[in-house]
């Protein structure tokens, strides 16, 4: 499928500042990529064109029913001015997934990478230079077909967005997090698996608790039980016992309520990559409260797309207050962070074959 190009670039001088300037979202490339699906006539042919609004039916159904994914991925400039995408596969084959959970049309996996592709080489002065910045990918996909009812949607809109990011927390500096028992984010035959903005949505009064409690994030607790840690604000969650070549790194195991997270499981790699022992396995409140007070937990740290790695120092709950060691990052932790950056930015070898070269 041959993807149709308008281009539209803005002076080099003016994105060159904008690159600069870092930040997380703040400003987006010159160009996005649309693409429409009907039941009736399926996948048509995508369009690259200038970046700008939409217009759409107050009718529209994603605004009434909420049928709606997203992905995020990033692009990361190589050593010698290259640029490559981290593992774009996996966001292909999530991407997929999720539709199908939200009764949206699955896109061949062939096509989501040719937008992705496309997009990025048209608006490749955008992909910053400096170690830990990239170029943010937002592909997305939502229901736009005109009248009220309840039914899957037969026409959707597929757009591809992309923005130059930053480090999304700073990464010398451990996050505070709360411990929410009010809330729940999924439970078993949810959504909490598909990267959908329903889960974001309903994430948002938690969150505003958190942060009335002085908290930078929000941790999960499951539905049932209400007792086992699952994941962080839009991030999973990682726990580091030990110290040394004989520390294991652990993390909540997928239970079906927990987003599949792409660096969550390229972490599971690294660490072994790096000697120590890794183990995904159920982890309760009370093995986080008492580990971190024996000492037998080191450190803490979440991971995603948007943030890499980021340590955890300090827990918040009805239950108390507890932090991890002395509260700032761990050695593990920002080993683990910087084997990785080094991978997406060309200076580690990658064994395991994840960057995709570009241009």
């Amino acid at each position: 499928m041959k993807i149709t190009l308008n281009p539209n670039a803005k002076d080099a001088s003016t994105r060159d500042a904008l690159v600069a300037e870092g930040g997380f979202g703040k400003y987006y490339t010159d160009h996005m990529v649309v693409c429409e699906w009907s039941e009736k006539g399926g996948w048509e042919e995508p369009h690259l064109m200038p970046y700008g609004p939409i217009s759409l039916d107050p009718a529209t159904a994603v605004f009434h029913y909420g049928q709606e994914i997203f992905e995020g991925m990033k692009a990361y400039r190589q050593p010698n001015g290259e640029i490559s995408l981290f593992r774009p596969q996996a966001n292909a084959q999530r991407f997929a997934k999720s539709a199908a959970r939200l009764a949206l049309p699955e896109m061949p996996e062939a096509l989501f990478l040719e937008t992705i592709e496309t997009l990025v080489k048209q608006d490749a002065g955008w992909v910053p230079y400096q170690v830990g910045d990239s170029l943010y990918i937002r592909p997305f996909m939502f229901a736009t077909e005109v009248g009220l009812g309840v039914r899957p949607s037969n026409k959707a809109t597929y757009m591809l967005i992309a923005t130059p990011a930053g480090a999304y927390f700073d990464p010398s500096k451990a996050v505070s997090v709360w411990i929410s028992t009010e809330y729940v984010r999924a439970a078993i035959g949810g959504t909490g698996e598909a990267k959908c903005g329903g889960n974001y949505a309903a994430s948002l009064v938690a969150q505003r608790a958190a942060a009335k409690e002085g908290c930078d994030q929000v941790v999960w607790i499951d539905a049932r039980e209400r007792k086992w840690v699952e994941e962080m604000g839009g991030m999973n969650l990682y726990f580091v016992k030990g110290i040394g070549a004989g520390a294991t790194v652990i993390t909540p195991q997928l239970t079906g309520t927990l987003l599949p997270g792409i660096t969550r499981d390229s972490i599971l790699s690294v660490a072994k990559d790096l000697g120590y022992k890794v183990q995904e396995a159920m982890v309760s409140i009370d093995d986080w409260r008492d580990g971190v007070a024996s000492g037998e937990i080191t450190e803490i740290f979440a991971c995603g797309t948007a943030a890499v790695v980021s340590p955890v120092g300090l827990a918040k709950s009805v239950m108390g207050t507890w932090k991890t060691g002395d509260a700032q990052p761990g050695v593990i932790t920002m080993q683990i962070r910087n084997h990785l950056l080094g991978i997406q930015h060309g200076t580690v070898l990658d064994t395991h074959n994840w960057m995709k070269k570009l241009c």
